[in-house]
């Protein structure tokens, strides 16, 4: 609501729409959307003082003896469900989460997005992002049934995931979240939609409130929207591609016309900062189990840390330049999947070009060859490394790294590992129908 700045004109809006019902958004530190419900009468109150919860419910926040938080809604963030519930219009707000005397809290996500934002600000920049959430329909949360055979690019007549893909566009829209373009993707049943570039804070925001509003149009259509990595054996699993840039004083400080790429020395530095850091991050990128299913050679995914121009295979893409589009210039990180935190996912990244634009570091040559295609020997001979082949070996990496702690501050970094250990420990503890199909007959 670009015209609502004030909280006075969200309450007044309220007023005006018979809004009775207001959701307060937060994200947990996996990235998973909470909510406290308040009525209208108790909006002015929650946006002047916020509304208490109990950070010891909520995965990894609050210790039991210090749980008292304080969800503070963020007014700019103030739109209309794009769907009623119970035939009433529903408010959302998303919040930041304070201890009880206001300070921010250290293990709120979004916490760790803002000082970033801040730390680009006293440097005059700004950071813009663009990510491309891939998707699957199933026929429910049950039925793992796929909803078409369809392929990538593909358009089919009263095609269900089609037909379920321009509903969310257009519930998207109607939030005032930019849609570039949406589309069926490589997999059977699986779909993309792409978010027009937008400042860092307000897309890991966007980013929030796409997944929510994806699973909720297929839910309300009788259908399951999944964002999970690798959700079918033998199918590409679910990437977000997310492109990045920065600007200064209106300026693209990536863009350099007299660079063979159209790289300033500082997207240079930026770009190698990326891949220096890569292993380092890919906890936050790919948090989960599951993603280093996805994140194997032979179905589209990027494992290899390298970069190019027009080589898919590799890491991190420039997209070729367009003369009079200077400002299109940036970076595609391709590895991170759609069921991160994106709170903490765009901090690393941002924060890892950023230490290589501080430091000076040098890009090595960009690498345009198939780089599955590659025998090992000729990948070491480019100094081209892999990303962690599990869960586990992505936490040893991000455990060892101090710039990954002071990004994202001690309470973070630590609950973040200990979350990860424990997932780890239960999936290889686990006994699954592999193995029972695999050992049960022989053994």
């Amino acid at each position: 609501m670009e015209s609502l700045k004030t909280a006075k004109d969200v309450v007044k809006f309220c007023e005006e729409r018979d809004v009775e019902l207001i959701q307060l958004w937060f994200v947990d530190i996996l990235g998973q959307l909470k909510a406290v419900s308040i009525t209208r009468h108790e909006l002015s109150t929650a946006l002047a003082e916020g509304a208490g919860i109990d950070g010891s419910s909520v995965h990894g926040f609050a210790r039991i003896f210090e749980s008292d938080l304080i969800a503070m809604p963020d007014v700019s963030t103030f739109q209309l469900l794009p769907w009623k519930v119970n035939d009433e219009p529903v408010g959302r707000l998303i919040c930041d989460i304070l201890n009880p005397d206001g300070t921010p809290f250290a293990g709120d996500p979004r916490g760790v997005m803002k000082r970033l934002a801040k730390k680009l600000e006293k440097k005059g920049m700004t950071a813009y992002l663009g990510p491309e959430l891939e998707y699957f329909y199933f026929k429910s949360n049950k039925d793992r049934s796929l909803l078409d055979a369809a392929g990538y690019f593909d358009q089919i007549p009263d095609e269900l995931g089609t037909e379920l893909r321009g509903r969310t566009v257009e519930a998207l829209q109607a939030m005032e979240i930019q849609v570039e373009a949406a589309h069926h993707e490589v997999a059977h049943s699986q779909h993309e939609i792409d978010l027009r570039y937008a400042e860092a804070l307000k897309m890991a925001d966007q980013t929030i409130t796409y997944r929510y509003v994806v699973k909720e149009i297929a839910r309300l259509g009788g259908y399951y929207a999944t964002f999970m990595p690798k959700p079918v054996f033998g199918q590409n699993g679910s990437g977000m591609h997310v492109h990045q840039s920065i600007f200064k004083a209106g300026k693209n400080v990536f863009f350099d016309a007299k660079d063979k790429q159209h790289l300033s020395k500082a997207a240079r530095s930026y770009l190698a900062g990326l891949l220096k850091h890569m292993r380092e991050i890919a906890a936050v990128t790919n948090q989960w189990v599951n993603s280093y299913k996805r994140l194997v050679p032979g179905f589209e995914a990027p494992v290899y840390i390298a970069w190019a121009q027009r080589n898919r295979s590799a890491l991190v893409r420039v997209p070729m330049y367009k003369p009079g589009k200077e400002k299109a210039t940036r970076i595609e990180l391709r590895c991170p999947d759609p069921a991160c935190n994106p709170y903490l996912a765009f901090s690393a990244m941002l924060a890892a070009g950023l230490k290589g634009m501080e430091e000076g570091y040098t890009l090595r040559p960009p690498v345009e060859e198939d780089i599955y295609e590659m025998h090992a020997d000729e990948r070491k001979k480019h100094g081209i490394d892999s990303l962690p082949g599990s869960l586990q070996e992505a936490v040893d990496a991000f455990e060892k790294s101090k710039f990954v702690r002071e990004t994202l501050g001690d309470h973070v970094f630590d609950k973040f590992i200990q979350n990860k250990r424990i997932e780890w420990d239960r999936y290889r503890t686990w006994v699954s129908d592999f193995e029972h199909n695999e050992y049960y007959p022989i053994l």
